[in-house]
């Protein structure tokens, strides 16, 4: 009996160098799109969510609250105040921000003033809301007023950056880059599977029309 020995497969032809440029290319678009992604998932809700509600801003209902409280500085950081300018910016000296914090649970440590002879005033705005603070030189009676509107007010406020502070404002900073990143790399992604996928383009070039159409057309 003779053995037939089995047929040899033929060699697998070497990858071009196209198609290795094009897995590379592949391999580091998935990449980064889905760290992007990741970073930018709740982001983007956020954003998408709070984008309705600004747009119909003038249909949610919102009642505004506000609270007020009463205080008077005590007597050692009045005597204090004559020696604060009679008119000027200037925050108020540390030891009455630490009163103010303990008083009233505010942070004015830091905060410009708007200061006359008669009294200190601090804007204290915060999002979905406002309020101020505000010292009588001669008696030491304070009045801190906080007005809210509610948490669709604040989440709104935390889309248009409104007195949000600076670590939101760089948070939006770093957020609107992994978007771009997303974009950018989605974008490459349809441009390398766009041959297998006949409507990749049309729906690109639809995304495009249909906003320049409407700002060419419908805003006045």
């Amino acid at each position: 009996m003779t053995d037939t020995a089995a047929p040899a497969k033929p060699p697998k032809a070497p990858k071009t160098a196209l198609n290795a440029t094009r897995s590379f290319w592949l391999k580091q678009l998935h990449q980064w799109h889905w760290i992007s992604a990741a970073l930018s998932l709740i982001g983007l809700l956020l954003f998408a969510v709070t984008g309705i509600t600004l747009n119909h801003a003038a249909q949610i209902p919102a009642e505004p609250v506000t609270v007020e409280q009463t205080g008077v500085l005590p007597a050692p950081l009045l005597a204090r105040l004559p020696d604060f300018p009679a008119e000027t910016t200037d925050p108020v000296p540390d030891a009455v921000a630490r009163w103010a914090s303990g008083a009233f649970d505010v942070r004015i440590a830091g905060r410009p003033t708007e200061t006359t002879p008669e009294e200190i005033y601090v804007a204290l705005a915060e999002p979905g809301g406002d309020g101020w603070l505000t010292i009588d030189r001669a008696t030491g009676e304070a009045l801190r007023e906080r007005t809210t509107r509610g948490w669709i007010a604040w989440l709104n406020d935390l889309h248009k950056g409104r007195n949000t502070g600076p670590v939101w404002y760089w948070f939006i900073d770093v957020f609107a880059a992994a978007c771009i990143v997303f974009a950018v790399t989605g974008f490459g992604l349809t441009w390398l599977h766009a041959r297998q996928r006949p409507s990749t383009w049309p729906l690109l070039g639809l995304g495009l029309l249909i906003p320049a159409v409407i700002a060419l057309l419908f805003i006045h």
